[in-house]
């Protein structure tokens, strides 16, 4: 039997949040190269601090380590191969689909070749961006904007990819289309740690999940095992989202 292999991520009783208020109580998770951990929970119950403070966007206490060693500052993250695309999406308006790929390169830039060969890589992924290459962001469909928005962190070629609510305000089919992206980068040995307020969507998706109530993790497991949950299909997946 294949030992599973060594998290790439690894959070061990995190607490954070915003001044004196804190929102994380002593989270611990983690996750493996080509496995996806989803994140399910009532909004409020703090998976966008969690995600900003392990990429230290927000002051923390607890450990965070990323490939084995302690992690440092969201620049040396991203450096390292931890990228998040926040639910924001945080895109360039008024700069051309291109240059906003573009920016993502920037932990290698300088690597003409390595540059070219990202660019195909995203293009084969969303030929939509390619057709709008020259366009500016700011006229993009909500669905082409999270393309982009995950293309710019895949022209970093991250080891881990940290999504922040990607369905958010997007149409069914356009969601399928971003989890099905997904589910082949998991296949190429890509880390997810997956934010996400379509609890079904994501358990589907997902190896693992965990369930974050009140800034606390109240429920982990297997993913298959966590959609089967009486209490989580009670509060989570009546509706087909977490809310």
């Amino acid at each position: 039997m294949t030992p599973a292999p060594a998290p790439l991520l690894e959070v061990e009783g995190l607490t954070a949040g915003y001044g004196r208020v804190a929102v994380l109580h002593g989270v611990s998770l983690s996750v493996a190269p080509g496995r996806i951990l989803a994140i399910v929970g009532p909004n409020g119950a703090g998976k966008t601090t969690l995600m900003s403070a392990v990429v230290g966007l927000l002051p923390r206490q607890g450990r965070v380590r990323f490939a084995g060693a302690a992690a440092g500052s969201t620049e040396a993250l991203a450096t390292a191969g931890a990228v998040l695309v926040p639910e924001t999406r945080a895109l360039f308006a008024d700069m051309s689909v291109a240059d906003n790929l573009l920016l993502g390169t920037w932990p290698r830039r300088g690597d003409a070749r390595a540059t070219a060969s990202a660019f195909r890589d995203v293009y084969a992924l969303f030929p939509r961006l390619e057709e709008r290459r020259g366009q500016r962001a700011a006229t993009l469909s909500g669905g082409e904007r999270q393309m982009l928005a995950l293309g710019r962190a895949l022209m970093s070629r991250p080891r881990l990819l940290l999504l922040d609510e990607p369905s958010l305000g997007l149409a069914p089919r356009i969601v399928r289309d971003i989890f099905r992206v997904l589910a082949g980068l998991r296949a190429q040995g890509l880390a997810i740690l997956l934010v996400e307020q379509n609890a079904r969507a994501a358990l589907d998706i997902a190896d693992d999940g965990c369930v974050l109530e009140m800034g606390e993790v109240v429920l982990r497991g297997p993913s298959a095992a966590l959609a089967g949950d009486p209490r989580v299909i009670a509060t989570y997946l009546g509706t087909g989202s977490s809310g």
